[in-house]
Order: structure tokens, then sequence, then C-alpha cells
């Protein structure tokens, strides 16, 4: 064979046996640890995680809780089943970490007087989970980092402003600076620190600049943000000298919702916005990335590529915070103030391609970009815990974690929780729903209240938003053929030809003429009252029904939670579920109203409630289906604490409603399908509590539907999913 015929030979034969391509990697959520899980036995109140480090072996997450003046370990030797590995009490306010070989370095505010900062560099032994060490740092720190070398560190003493003092106006001395301390071991050794002047560089009070966050190179260089200053410094770790530093610089913005007045309206500008960045990223040693959180009077609500320069190389924009707004993210209750808050930033090389991460504070979400050297690709948004702060890669894992701040529990709401997500081949699990350009405009959503399935096409439902939207009561068109679900199309609801108020719509029935029942749950102290809406295929309110006066007698705020039909014609009848008990209800019963628009006449039965053990249990929705009607029942617990997300169902057969003012009829309900392991298994994060939509399409396929409370005290999650349930009448 001579060689041109071996080659041809050889190259069939390779072709033959190719590995096929391989399959897309993405990163999914793979744990979720409530901190409060390291609180010593007996003890509960709030917990915190801000920044995040890892140990160089990738086995332990590392963070700080400065409101609970403690330092917190994660065994992830298990990455997918996260352990407590306890917690340190440390004397102030631990604000950053990070791991230096067999030490964590923490910065600790020790600051009572503002007018006079004091802080201190702690140094725990992670082995034995001591603090051996203090250096003073004569300021009050913020972030420290270690270099990749592991040679020094660098800590942002920021001596930052009294907010309250002449409304936060700057210069408010005394003036922050940039240390450096040589690291052996992971040891800091304090005589060791040397001092960075950074004042007189920025052009926003340079007498007075306030560090907020520092990274180092692989060439051991410095890049410092100075957030209320507006400016960016380089500084050679060797000299310990300024080499470099440039203004942030101002951005103009299109199509920003910068008004909190209850709609989502992606249709204002703003101008000449500076950026004031907070979390700083190398992009190898040429290039930086910042996130424009904003803390004085700017915020640009993105984050921007400089050259060392200076030059801007990319620029976001409004492109993030749509697509947060497209994932139903958006923060309405703080489109005047900074929107989605870009804040913090991960860096790092996974498989070959550098990744960078941005945090957004106020819409919880986590945004993955491909660096490709020019513009950068988003790839996806991942779903944190409520306010992501801080964040660790560990490539040698393939895992990132984030610290998500915010702790609710006192009031009901969900923990402060460390998450871990993992980049493998696979799906994305999350969204779950998106919305789609509608005339080139963005479709902001949240807060999903009630669904139901459309008569004529299959895969199509109709969802309704509750009164976290106030002046822009809406239903949704979803497409669920797709994967994620997909809304595309919405209709506002009108009264007059304006944006009806003083409704809080829980429900959505089919009126079979191409328009929509909606029921609207009541609060006389906020002047909204309890009724019933018959809207046309555009939105218009044509009919408006309140609440018998008999029935209103035992009112509260708990009112009709979903709505659906029954019966055609003359015989059609309206079904509506109240969420929990009212004034004239036995307790752990609640009702279910009918309604005959032909006849105008008012029935009701009494539903058993299941019994809570903590908080209370009430219904969510309600949908006919064949013989029988389907309810979500509840409990309003979030996750560990959650018990009860179940769906049941009460045959029509059954069903013999009574005029209201005497005995109720008890139906009996047959548990249908348990939603927990749904919740819990949908994108590995906590259960959340409101489960409000369920509804069947054309061919009976069920699907669910959780509000996210407009991400108002919310992570901002919404799971569209389907539900496996054999339907038998």
């Amino acid at each position: 064979m001579t060689f041109s015929k071996r080659s041809a030979f050889l190259a069939i034969l390779l072709a033959s046996v190719a590995v096929p391509a391989s399959a897309e990697q993405v990163f999914n959520r793979i744990a979720s640890f409530p901190v409060a899980q390291n609180l010593p036995k007996g003890e509960d109140k709030a917990t915190s995680s801000e920044i995040i480090t890892a140990t160089a072996d990738g086995n332990t997450l590392i963070y700080s809780d400065a409101p609970g003046s403690t330092i917190g370990f994660i065994d992830i030797t298990d990455a997918r089943a996260p352990k407590a590995g306890g917690s340190i009490k440390i004397d102030g306010e631990p604000n950053s970490v990070a791991a230096a070989g067999p030490k964590v370095l923490i910065t600790i505010d020790k600051t009572e007087d503002l007018t006079k900062p004091a802080g201190q560099l702690g140094v725990i032994d992670i082995a034995s989970k001591k603090l051996e060490n203090t250096c003073d740092l004569g300021g009050q720190p913020d972030s420290v980092v270690v270099a990749p070398d592991g040679t020094f560190a660098a800590i942002a003493i920021e001596n930052q402003r009294d907010e309250e003092l002449n409304d936060g106006a700057l210069p408010q001395l005394p003036a922050g600076e940039l240390l450096i301390v040589s690291l052996k071991n992971g040891v800091p050794a304090c005589d060791s620190i040397k001092r960075v002047d950074v004042t007189g560089l920025a052009t926003v009070a340079p007498e007075d600049p306030e560090p907020e966050f520092v990274n180092i190179n692989a060439n051991g260089e410095i890049a410092l943000t100075l957030q209320e200053n507006n400016h960016v410094i380089i500084i050679d770790s060797k000299t310990a000298k300024v080499t470099g530093h440039f203004t942030a610089g101002t951005v103009d913005l299109e199509g920003v919702d910068a008004k909190t007045d209850g709609a989502l309206n992606f249709s204002g500008k703003l101008t000449a916005v500076p950026r004031e960045p907070d979390a700083v990223k190398w992009l190898g040693t040429d290039r930086l990335v910042i996130a424009n959180e904003g803390d004085y009077k700017g915020g640009s609500r993105g984050f921007t590529i400089f050259d060392r320069s200076g030059k801007v190389l990319y620029d976001a924009g409004m492109t993030l915070e749509h697509e947060i707004a497209r994932h139903g993210h958006f923060p309405e209750k703080r489109a005047k103030n900074k929107g989605i808050e870009p804040e913090g930033m991960e860096a790092a090389i996974f498989n070959g391609q550098q990744y960078f991460f941005v945090l957004s504070e106020r819409g919880s979400m986590v945004a993955v970009y491909k660096d490709t050297g020019g513009e950068p690709e988003l790839v996806q948004l991942l779903p944190s815990g409520i306010s992501p702060e801080g964040a660790v890669a560990i490539p040698g894992r393939n895992l990132l974690a984030t610290a998500n701040e915010a702790d609710l529990g006192e009031d009901g709401g969900a923990r402060s929780h460390v998450m871990l997500y993992e980049l493998a081949e696979g799906e994305k699990a999350y969204p779950t729903l998106v919305s789609k350009d509608l005339d080139g405009k963005v479709i902001g959503w949240g807060a999903l209240s009630g669904l139901v399935g459309d008569a004529e096409k299959d895969g199509t439902f109709y969802a309704v938003s509750d009164s976290v939207y106030a002046m822009q009561p809406s239903i949704f068109t979803i497409d669920a053929t797709k994967k994620p679900a997909e809304i595309t199309n919405v209709v506002r609801i009108t009264r007059n030809g304006q944006p009806a108020q003083k409704l809080d719509i829980e429900g959505i029935a089919l009126d079979g003429k191409g328009g929509f029942w909606l029921a609207s749950e009541g609060d006389s102290a906020k002047l909204v009252g309890h009724g019933i809406y018959n809207v046309n295929a555009k939105g218009e309110i044509k009919t408006e029904i309140g609440l018998p006066s008999e029935l209103l007698a035992g009112e509260t705020r708990f009112g009709l939670e979903g709505i659906t039909t029954t019966g055609e014609g003359d015989d059609l009848t309206l079904w509506m579920a109240v969420q929990r008990e009212w004034k004239d209800d036995p307790k752990g019963q609640t009702k279910l109203l009918s309604y005959k628009p032909k006849s105008k006449e008012w029935a009701a039965v009494r539903y058993p409630l299941e019994k809570a053990e903590k908080g209370w249990v009430g219904l969510s929705e309600i949908t006919a289906n064949g013989d029988h009607l389907y309810v979500v029942e509840r409990d309003n617990l979030i996750g560990d604490a959650a018990r009860l997300k179940k769906l049941y169902r009460v045959s029509l057969k059954d069903l013999k409603p009574a005029k209201l003012g005497g005995e109720l009829p008890v139906v009996k309900k047959e548990e249908v399908h348990d939603f927990l392991p749904d919740l819990k298994n949908a994108t590995n994060g906590y259960v959340v509590d409101k489960l409000e939509g369920f509804a069947f399409d054309k061919s009976g396929k069920a699907f669910a539907v959780t509000d996210n409370d407009g991400v108002d005290d919310s992570s901002g999650e919404t799971l569209f999913f389907p539900v496996n349930i054999k339907v038998t009448n």
C-alpha cells in the first residue's frame, strides 16, 4: 500500500470511530446550604454569609458573617451534600476572608466612631479553626486578597463615610489607603506592612479616597476600586507605587425602568451615570472588569471591561438588567435606586475557558460570561439566594460557590445560604420561564399568582400577576412547549382605558368568549375590595362583581386565591377558593364559594384544611378538570421548614353548595400530588413557599407555577414545571 493510500485509509478509519461532539457544558446548582446550620446547638439568631473563599484543596468553604461576628466553615468534600463545619467567634466585624495556604486571613472592622476608624487583619489556622494572631491595620478595612503566588496580601482600607453626615457628602476624612503585607506559609508579617497613598488621584473628592475592592494579577499588580470616587488604580506590589489610574467614567442608559411605581416599564433614559465600581477582577494581566454597583451618586446597573490605561473595551449598558428582567428577577421596588445593583464578581479559567461571574445583589442572580477577548458572551443566569455578596470559583473541581447575605428568618422568609454550582455536560435547569421581547421591548414579569390552560391550544397557558405590580395588572400568555417555557404576550388589565387600580389578582379562568374571569383578593386596610372581574380579550374590564354583604361581614385579608368555572350557558358556575378561615368559619375550615352569573346566586361549601405545625395553612389555587375541582393547599413556610405543598381534589358530584348565612356542608377531599419533592429537586435550591398557580392544558397535561413576590424579600426564583399526575374521573 502506498503512503497516499495508507493516509486515505487511515483518514477513513479515524472518521469512522470519531468521538461525537461533546454536549454543552453548563453550570447548574447542585446544593444549597443554610448557614444557620453553623449556629451552636440550641442557638437561633440571624446569620449572614458575605465574602467567601475556599481552601487550596477545594474541600472547605470559609465565609464571613459580619453581623454575627463569626467566620463560618462548610465541608464540601461531597459538594452535593455540604456539611456544617462550625464557626469561630470574632471580636469585631469580620467583613472579608481570603485563604492563604494553611491559613485564612480575615479583615476585622473595629470601628466605633467613623472619624476614628480602626481594624485588624486576623489569621485563622484552618486545621484547628483557631484565631492565632492579629495585625493592627490603623484603619477600617474592607476587602483582602492574596496574591496568586501566595507571597503577599493586599488590603483595602476604606475608612468609610458617614451616610447621615451632610447626606453622606464627600469628603469625610480620614482618607482611605491600600496596604500590602508579606506572607510566609499564609502567615502575615505584621511589621512588613507597606502603606500606599492613593489620595490626589480621583476626580471626585481626591483628598478622601474610599477603597472598596482589590484584586491581584499573575504579575503581582494590584487593581483597586475607589467606589464613591468612581476611580480605578493600579499598583506595583514590589515597589508599592501607583503605576496607573483612571476614572471609571459615566455612561448613558436607554431602556431603563427608573421609577418605583408598581409597573415594569423599560423605556426611560438616564444620562451621565457614574459607574462607581464595587468589585474588580483582572482578565489576564492587561484587562480589568468592574461591577458598577454605585453607592454614592451612580451605579450604571451593569459592568465594564477596561484595558490597563482606562480605555473602555466593553460596557454592558442595559443588557444585563434587561436579561434579568426577562428571567422575572427585576426588583421593581429598587427601580429608582440602581436597579439590579451588580456588586460582587469572580473570574476563573474552567477547562481552558476564561469565565467571569457578575453578582446582582438586588436581582439575586449570578450572570455567567465567557470572556472572548472582545464582547463577552452571556451564557447563563443562575438563581441565587437573596442578595449574593461574594463568590469563589474552584476550577479544579468545576465548582462555583456564592454567599448570599440576607437572612429573613425572623419574618418567616429564607435564611442566608451558600449555594454551590457545578460545571458539567447537561441542560440548564434554570430558568424554567423566560419572556420573549414584544415589538422590540422587554416584557418584565414576576409575582405570577394564578394559572389557566387555553381551551383550544395544547401547551398554552395564561398567568396573572398580583398586587406587586399594582399599576400594571397583567395577563401573560405562556408557551409551555418551549424549554424553558416562554412568555410570548402580555395583555394589560384596564378600566376605562387606564390601568385598573385597587386589584390584587390571584386567580384566572377562561370565560368561553375569548376573555377571562379574574378573582381579586381584597384587603380593606389597603382599600382593595374582594371581587370578581370579567375582562375581554383586550383586558378591558366589562363586569365587576363584589362579594355579598353577608359574606363580607366576616372578611379578613386572606380572600379569593383562585377561580375556575363549571358548566356552561345558564348553568355556568364560578368557583372561588378563599385562602384561609374568615371570622364566620370554624377553625381549620375555609370556603369554596360558588356564583352563578345568570341568576346572581351565591353559595358555598366548607373545605377542611390540614393542620399547621407552624405558620398557617391555606388554599392558593382552584381549577376544574373533568369531574373534579383541584385545589392547591400549602403552608406559608420556606426552606427546611416547609411541610405542606399538596394538590387535592373534590368530586363535583359531591359538591352541594348551600346558601350563605346558614349551615354549610363540609366537602371530602382526596390527595392527588405532593409538590414538595418537585420543589426540592427542581433546581437544588431551598423550597419556596408560594406555590400559587396550577392548571391543565387542553390535553390534560398539568403545570404549576410559583409566585416570586416580585423579588421583594425573595430570591426571585420562579418555578414553572409540569406536574405528573394521573387524572381519573
